[in-house]
């Protein structure tokens, strides 16, 4: 894959991710992959706000890149939580939105968001700590 590549590829561990479709984690660890990711959930957090163009998106969202920006709405469009609307015009105009599903989630990525903002400080102070105690074991 090129440096430059932004389509949306498909693994064939996609279309049965454990193996057995009757397994208990099937279909969840992919799902929390692609939810629990930084960008996702910057996207999500971003759109709970309601529809925002490209632009807008990649302005609120510090430090995401055009491309990864790209490849996190085409993801989360193919797993059916945003939706991307073109409007007929010169040039054209495209949105992004939450789908009914993606809005359901936005609770729980907030509470996410909220407590990461909230302990933030916290976790700073836990590494640091752990840090000292252990200066051969980087793990960053």
């Amino acid at each position: 894959m090129s440096l430059t590549h932004t389509g949306v590829t498909t693994d064939p561990a996609d279309l049965a991710p454990c193996g057995r479709e009757d397994h208990p984690d099937c279909g969840i660890r992919d799902v929390l992959d692609r939810i629990g990711d930084k960008w996702s959930v910057l996207v999500i957090v971003e759109l709970a706000g309601g529809p925002r163009r490209f632009r807008e998106l990649q302005r609120a969202i510090d430090g995401i890149s055009q491309r990864m920006l790209t490849l996190t709405v085409r993801r989360l469009e193919r797993d059916g939580l945003v939706l991307r609307t073109v409007y007929p015009t010169v040039p054209a105009q495209v949105d992004y939105r939450l789908t009914e599903t993606g809005t359901g989630l936005t609770h729980l990525v907030k509470a996410l968001a909220d407590w990461s903002l909230a302990h933030r400080t916290v976790i700073a102070e836990a590494r640091r700590a752990y840090d000292r105690t252990h200066p051969d074991h980087d793990i960053r």
